[in-house]
């Protein structure tokens, strides 16, 4: 039995990275499901996996996947009553933000946070294309920057496509699991090739008539930085589904409710209707 860890995931073949360093392409087993999570892709990037090898063919067979220490979901975007995991065992989140070209909405950067706390994964916000903003623009994004900044996350301001020194990414990325992730057309794929040249991952332009990405990247793949560390893409996401998150237990995902929430007369205070509720306001 080998072990080794998820590169890449097609949906239905996986490249596994084995311990002894060498790249293997494997399938799963029979009806291979993780217990308890009805999960469209039961093995995500990052997962740790046992498989063997088939000797007729060289191809590897995932037989059994390491206990996660955390993973990053949502809800599947055809399948409501279903997930998707986005990456699993990662360190850091980077949320790729633009206010335009495309419009980041708060609603989608709420839903990213939220889904993140609860499994413990810190997420960096990483403003990018700050070369294409006007005045009413930047605006927006100080705005925004200051808020997410009173309640404890860190901010970025970038411009993957023209910024000549992009150090500040390499060392929050430097000897780091993290995924990337953002809307279609928010750069992903060519902040990665700016700090990993050599990948030449594809990337395309926004439509000009409905302001909003092509999916370039088509699957999950975790891509190992020379500076250390790895960097996981991912396919573009319109929007952001939670899942497995019950409306009472909602409030302890966001970070500025949460802080007062020892206030509420009620344990499982919504925060939104009850009476005497020191929240609805915020």
């Amino acid at each position: 039995m080998k072990k080794g860890i998820v590169f890449k995931s097609t949906g239905s073949r996986y490249l596994i990275k084995s311990d002894e360093g060498v790249f293997v392409k494997c399938s799963i087993k029979g009806k291979f499901r993780m217990d308890g999570i009805k999960s469209t892709n039961p093995v995500a990037v990052g997962d740790i996996v046992h498989f063997t090898i088939d000797k007729d063919s060289d191809m590897g067979v995932i037989s059994e996947i390491a206990e996660r220490k955390n993973y990053i979901i949502r809800k599947a975007s055809n399948l409501s009553k279903q997930s998707h995991i986005i990456a699993s065992n990662i360190d850091q989140a980077l949320l790729l933000i633009t206010v335009n070209y495309p419009i980041t909405t708060t609603v989608f950067i709420d839903r990213f946070l939220a889904s993140a706390e609860a499994y413990r994964i810190p997420v960096k916000m990483v403003f990018n294309k700050m070369d294409r903003y006007d005045d009413a623009h930047l605006d927006n994004v100080k705005k925004l920057t200051d808020i997410y900044e009173s309640i404890g996350y860190q901010t970025f301001r970038i411009s993957a496509k023209t910024q000549d020194d992009l150090s500040v990414m390499t060392d929050l990325l430097k000897d780091k699991v993290s995924v990337i992730s953002g809307h279609s057309g928010a750069g992903k794929s060519t902040l990665i090739n700016r700090i990993q040249p050599g990948l030449n991952l594809k990337v395309a332009e926004i439509s000009s008539i409905h302001q909003s990405g092509k999916h370039t990247t088509t699957y999950a793949e975790m891509h190992e930085l020379d500076f250390g560390g790895a960097i996981i893409d991912t396919p573009g996401i319109r929007g952001y589904g939670l899942i497995d998150i019950e409306k009472e237990e909602l409030h302890h995902y966001f970070k500025d409710i949460f802080e007062h929430s020892h206030h509420c007369q009620f344990g499982n205070c919504t925060h939104i209707h009850e009476p005497g509720v020191p929240l609805k306001m915020l």
